[in-house]
């Protein structure tokens, strides 16, 4: 049996700790400043009891795709050091925090770090690895499909097999490719076979290139990556995707990035005079309703469960559209070494138990219909 540890970090190879080593420090000493307010606005509330919460916000590394990881020099994900893996640790991981089931998905970079054959393989073997874990470990886990982006052909391939015949769960999309943001009309093919399919779509962020960022000593994941999230909402919202294609469901990790807190500066065309002055009665062009688009993507609470966060995501969409996610074993630094079990113990400062039920149970499992059948079964 394995044991999971509170707060123990996934095993790492020596290559692996030395590339990370002082990124991860940095992104600990930066959580660690003093100077933010530490008084919850209220009382906190206790968390539901049981192995309920499922977790949207979760990923795997295959011991393949780890393995090409790492010969293509990625020691680290986004600054932290790339982890290890198995479905022990996670089943141990989610029995100790109480999470009743997982859908995985691949982390940046995806598979797009190959090209051409090897992408699509190594696409297809992260995908069929994933559905395998639905036979073994049926009421466990989900699954979201990589695809051999941004290969738009071969991604529309691997989209429809792991939707219709592996039956995984939806899909995951990094924030842009080579440079490139979701919203972009080179990406329209793929997103008009998902919106045939009414597929949830998680968007996750991707590190940008060195070269086209400032050259701060802080690791992405600290700061650049919720960045990127927005970026790559905004763009969908701006080129009017999210308009052209209402039945797909995306998801924003870590709580939107930012787009709560810059939903007001984003949305500031349709404050305008052309906003003020457009018929009530005509179809308003994707820049005039980014309000209402900012209001139906779901936001997870991976890395972001603190009253600060969530009380802006409550500002711009309704609590159903809060999904609870963890980021492990990402997150495997940053978890509460607590006796209390909760993974996060910050969405006490804002919700009671029956909020974060709805949050990390019921909202989840509304989304994902495969994952709830098999959890319910």
């Amino acid at each position: 049996m394995t044991h999971f540890r509170p707060g123990a970090r996934t095993v790492l190879n020596r290559r692996s700790a030395l590339g990370g080593g002082v990124a991860g420090a940095l992104g600990l000493a930066a959580a660690a400043l003093p100077g933010g307010p530490t008084a919850p606005a209220r009382a906190q509330q206790p968390a539901p009891t049981g192995t309920y919460r499922i977790d949207l916000h979760a990923h795997f590394l295959p011991p393949d795709y780890r393995a090409a990881l790492l010969d293509h020099g990625h020691l680290t994900i986004g600054g932290y050091p790339t982890p290890d893996w198995s479905p022990e640790q996670a089943l141990a991981f989610m029995d100790y925090y109480g999470i009743q089931a997982q859908a995985l998905s691949v982390s940046d970079p995806g598979v797009s770090f190959l090209a051409g054959k090897e992408a699509a393989d190594m696409a297809r073997y992260c995908n069929t690895y994933a559905a395998g874990l639905f036979t073994s470990n049926p009421k466990r886990f989900g699954a979201f499909a990589v695809l051999p982006m941004p290969d738009i052909a071969a991604s529309i391939s691997e989209a429809l097999y792991a939707l219709d015949d592996l039956h995984l769960d939806g899909v995951i999309l990094l924030s842009a490719y080579n440079g490139v943001y979701l919203g972009d009309p080179r990406f329209e093919p793929l997103m008009i076979a998902l919106n045939q399919r009414r597929a949830y779509v998680f968007v996750h962020p991707a590190a940008i290139p060195d070269n086209a960022k400032p050259g701060l000593p802080l690791p992405d994941f600290l700061e650049e990556f919720t960045f990127d999230t927005t970026r790559a909402a905004t763009m969908m919202m701006v080129t009017g995707m999210t308009q052209r294609y209402p039945d797909i469901r995306f998801q924003l990790a870590h709580a939107g990035g930012t787009v709560p807190f810059l939903s007001h500066r984003i949305s500031l065309a349709s404050q305008s005079v052309l906003g003020q002055l457009w018929p009530d009665d005509l179809p308003k062009p994707s820049i005039l309703d980014t309000r209402n688009q900012i209001s139906r993507f779901y936001y997870d609470t991976a890395l972001s469960g603190s009253a600060a966060a969530m009380a802006s995501v409550l500002q711009v969409t309704g609590r159903d559209h809060i999904v609870f996610g963890s980021d492990w074993p990402f997150s495997a630094l940053t978890l509460p070494q607590t006796g209390s079990h909760d993974p996060a113990p910050g969405l006490g400062d804002i919700f009671d138990a029956d909020q974060r039920m709805e949050i990390e149970h019921h909202n989840p499992l509304r989304q994902l219909p495969r994952l709830a059948d098999a959890v319910n079964s």
